[in-house]
């Protein structure tokens, strides 16, 4: 794989993995739309280490906190922040690996990237208005682990390119009663043991599948997803601090529809 490629993928990569348009379904179509080959799941859960690496330095206080809150402020949403987030996380890694062959094929294809990112986008829009209608929300320190078993459930649904893990788990986040920052800010804490895995777990299928090669590509994309996916979170969380998600949901229904009427009239591959 070209350098000039890999950062391309990672720039993307970057700039959609936490804002809720899916950035599965993005390293899906660009490649199709350049007439390059699909990087396959294995590159795109390795690259998606760099936007581990920003969002554990966006929330780097918060975490270098957890410790110190486990034991002197407990009850806070910082010393529950490690069994909330391994509760939100087992549902996605029993159901990313008894799903593993699906994901890496069938479920790849541009018709499930295009149906996803149209169905989720129409959820979106309804689940942010029904949201704003509310006359208080919830503080993050009163989630439970029943809501966390709840958001990682919604996560699992990532796991389908185009649904989007960020869009999935705030959905389900502003259902359960919190605000639109609330959910963004536990959605990327949620987002952290699940990339991880990912990312670690699918490494040596990544290098065994693209040979060494691959290594300086990785490398670049990684890079370029962490310095784009840091400026990413800082813009969006400043965003729905005065904005809704209903704009990120007509898009995503605008992008599907696009894909849909380009495959059905053949101007891309039907794969």
């Amino acid at each position: 794989m070209s350098l000039w490629f890999a950062a391309l993928l990672g720039l993307v990569q970057g700039l959609t993995e936490f804002i809720p348009i899916s950035s599965t379904a993005h390293l899906r179509v660009v490649p199709a739309l350049l007439g390059q080959p699909d990087p396959g799941a294995a590159f795109t859960a390795v690259i998606q280490l760099g936007t581990l690496l920003a969002v554990i330095a966006y929330f780097a206080k918060e975490l270098i906190h957890v410790p110190v809150a486990m034991f002197r402020e407990p009850g806070t949403f910082d010393a529950k922040l490690v069994p909330l987030l391994i509760v939100g996380t087992l549902p996605i890694v029993i159901a990313g690996l008894l799903l593993k062959k699906h994901i890496e094929g069938d479920l790849r294809s541009l018709w499930v990237v295009a149906s996803a990112l149209v169905a989720i986008g129409i959820v979106m829009i309804f689940v942010d208005r029904y949201a704003a209608g509310r006359p208080s929300f919830r503080p993050l320190a009163d989630i439970t682990y029943a809501d966390a078993l709840i958001v990682g459930l919604a996560q699992t649904m990532a796991l389908v390119p185009g649904v989007s893990r960020s869009g999935s788990t705030m959905c389900a986040i502003l259902l359960l009663g919190f605000s639109r920052v609330s959910a963004a800010r536990f959605s990327f804490l949620l987002s952290i043991p699940a990339i991880a895995g990912a990312g670690i777990f699918e490494a040596r299928d990544a290098y065994r599948t693209l040979g060494p090669t691959a290594i300086p590509a990785l490398t670049v994309g990684i890079l370029v997803a962490a310095v784009t996916g840091y400026v990413a979170i800082a813009w969006f969380i400043k965003f729905l601090s005065s904005n809704s998600m209903v704009g990120f949901g007509v898009y995503r229904i605008a992008c599907g529809a696009a894909l849909l009427v380009a495959l059905a009239a053949g101007f891309l591959r039907r794969v």
